[in-house]
């Protein structure tokens, strides 16, 4: 299980890193202000896109993360002696230690939705564990290295992983040279997400009200949740049904701080991004240019939605507002300077773009992304009128739903400042935030994801959105003229959220108690197991619904978590994820995965198990119907290895090891 000693390890070892290489360049390319605060998220950003490819190149090992970490560093420090950039005529505002403090004792509520809960009755786990069940490719990269293979599926690609796995792989970075779990350096990476992202907010918002104070109000507002906890207590109803749709996952920074780590650090890198961009735009510097590029590469390797969509749009929206505050002499230097940023950024990414399309293709279905409107309304209105009414809807009455402190006050703070604000620096930010913002909003409303079964697209493009809105609410709280609405707005949403916010804590602490949570205290020894007789390139089947209802969907959760062995086929809510298959093919081995291991299995399929799917090690359970009905007993193509009395038959397949 993970050990919370080393996650904290982790965490401190890479916000330490982080912060000294991102200080060194943030005091070179942004406002003073800034420096401290956007320094985790720049740095983590620059380092992660920088040596992927170089690791991949001459080898991931701990050897080349260490020396590469500790040459970053002298360079980091060499830079340190040198005089920031150019001196600023505004006073030098900074972030205050006690809200660093504070924005550490938030991160952790993400981060300890990811710990295992222990009790009398076993190990259980929360919710948002479902989403990490992709820690399976941070131990598959520490194993075996890059390019990463795909942890889930051997047919996929050539079992070469097709995913945005940047952040991913910062956690290998981690669990490599300190030689921690993938689980580990997963939790302690999300703690470091969180981190990061309330910082580079802290610092925006300072920056733009020139009040410290507003800092403390983006960790306040960060920890605003939904009305719907205050619904139930009120209405008796969380879910607000038939009226609306059932919640599907489209939330705030807090709730998503847990379930998606790697989509929140993307929207940190495109609000970092946004303020490198008028940065850059006021003055040309080489240094501004290559960080721009690599936070902008970080952004898309983390989250295609929110680093690629997203972005994209953004940028292309924010251009005008940009050119519009540039003066005419200078333009021609801006668009050239940025169009090569643009140009840079793709051929870095284009690994992962080439991938990406691969993936669309190998799929075989419709468009990856489509326009739709975000479904809001429920079954209490017909079909047509629904349609014609969710548009309005997302806008009235959803988003006041989900960001209930920070949609309106953060809206009327913006238009408060490009209204009132004077013609600079700040003043071009905040029209190029607000474009952010309003892009996410628009893409979550207009367009949607069909390559799994939620519109991915459409839950994480608003997350740029989420962290924008509380930078304007915490501007508003401290500089906004006749601010007593925004206030009030701010204040009563909050208020009505954290019914809320205290039940998400409540449940991230506790965890989600199962019947199965007593067989889950005791995998780590069927694992162990497995791996005495499953080399490091080896691939593992089981049951894809092996301890299922630990989680709030099927997920192969105890192989994902602990194994730290590939699998054949890790089930169908992983493959939707990693393996580029046709709908149809995915979910024919999915069935066939799991009759076998009901115990409803022929010789074809052990054959096929061995032969098709490059199961080199099956482990069957007594909770398999196969425990009972053992197809793999009389297989020609395996052969029994290890047996323990009501626990656990280890085969392994004959021709990858009696040729040994």
């Amino acid at each position: 299980m993970a050990s919370s000693v080393n996650a904290a390890l982790c965490a401190l070892l890479a916000t330490a890193f982080c912060t000294v290489l991102g200080y060194a360049l943030t005091r070179q390319v942004l406002s003073r202000a800034l420096a401290l605060g956007a320094a985790p998220v720049l740095g983590w950003a620059v380092f992660s896109a920088a040596t992927l490819p170089i690791f991949t190149a001459i080898g991931f090992s701990t050897v080349a993360v260490t020396g590469v970490a500790a040459l970053c560093l002298v360079v980091a420090g060499g830079s340190l002696l040198l005089q920031p950039g150019p001196a600023e005529t505004v006073p030098d505002i900074a972030i205050k230690p006690y809200c660093f403090v504070a924005a550490g004792l938030v991160a952790l509520i993400p981060a300890v939705a990811i710990l295992p809960k222990y009790s009398a009755d076993g190990v259980h786990l929360a919710t948002p564990i479902f989403d990490h069940s992709k820690i399976a490719i941070v131990d598959a990269m520490t194993r075996q290295g890059l390019p990463p293979v795909d942890p889930v599926f051997a047919g996929a690609a050539g079992g070469r992983l097709v995913y945005y796995y940047l952040w991913h792989f910062s956690a290998a970075e981690l669990a490599l040279p300190l030689r921690v779990s993938g689980w580990e350096a997963d939790v302690g990476l999300t703690w470091f997400t969180a981190f990061a992202s309330l910082a580079v907010m802290m610092a925006a918002a300072v920056w733009l009200s020139k009040r410290a104070s507003a800092a403390i109000w983006v960790v306040a507002f960060a920890t605003a949740a939904s009305l719907r906890e205050a619904s139930r207590l009120l209405f008796g109803s969380y879910n607000l049904e038939p009226f609306l749709q059932h919640p599907n996952g489209f939330a705030g920074w807090l709730y998503q701080s847990s379930w998606a780590p790697q989509h929140l650090m993307s929207a940190s890198c495109t609000v970092t991004a946004m303020l490198l961009i008028v940065h850059y735009a006021e003055r040309q510097i080489l240094t501004r240019l290559v960080a721009l590029v690599l936070v902008v590469v970080a952004g898309f390797e983390s989250s295609v939605f929110v680093g690629g969509v997203t972005f994209a749009i953004a940028a292309l929206a924010s251009a005008p507002l940009l050119l519009a505050d540039v003066e005419a002499k200078q333009r021609r230097a801006v668009v050239t300077g940025l169009v090569t940023a643009a140009v840079l950024a793709v051929c870095l990414a284009a690994p992962f773009i080439r991938d990406e399309l691969g993936t669309v293709s190998a799929r075989e279905g419709a468009h990856p992304i489509i326009f739709h409107h975000l479904d809001v309304l429920g079954d209490m209105f017909p079909a047509g009128l629904r349609r014609l009414l969710d548009g309005p809807a997302y806008w009235l009455i959803l988003l006041p739903i989900e960001f209930p402190a920070t949609f309106v006050a953060g809206t009327i703070s913006f238009v408060v400042m490009l209204r009132n604000g004077q013609a600079g620096l700040e003043h071009t930010a905040a029209k190029l935030l607000f474009a952010l913002a309003a892009a996410g909003l628009s893409v979550s409303w207009l367009l949607a994801s069909t390559l799994g079964d939620n519109n991915d697209l459409g839950l994480r493009a608003v997350l740029p959105a989420a962290m924008v809105l509380i930078v304007g609410t915490a501007v508003a709280m401290t500089t906004a003229p006749r601010r007593a609405i925004i206030v009030a707005a701010a204040l009563g949403g909050f208020a009505l959220s954290l019914p809320d916010t205290i039940a998400m804590i409540a449940s991230n602490v506790k965890g989600s108690p199962a019947a199965e949570s007593k067989i889950f205290a005791q995998s780590p020894e069927l694992w162990s197991a497995v791996r005495r007789y499953a080399g490091a390139n080896a691939r593992v089947a089981n049951n894809p619904l092996f301890l299922q209802d630990l989680t709030p969907w099927p997920v192969n959760i105890s192989w994902a978590l602990i194994a730290n062995r590939s699998s054949c086929f890790a089930g169908r809510e992983l493959a939707l994820a990693f393996a580029p298959l046709p709908a149809d093919q995915r979910e024919a081995i999915n069935a066939q995965f799991i009759h076998v291991f009901a115990g409803q299995g022929t010789p074809q399929d052990t054959g096929e198990f061995a032969r098709e799917y490059s199961c080199d090690v099956v482990v069957v359970v007594p909770q398999d119907g196969a425990w009972n009905n053992d197809p793999f007993a009389a297989s020609p193509d395996y052969r029994l290895a290890e047996t323990r009395e009501n626990r656990w038959r280890i085969y392994v397949r004959r021709a990858s090891r009696d040729g040994d």
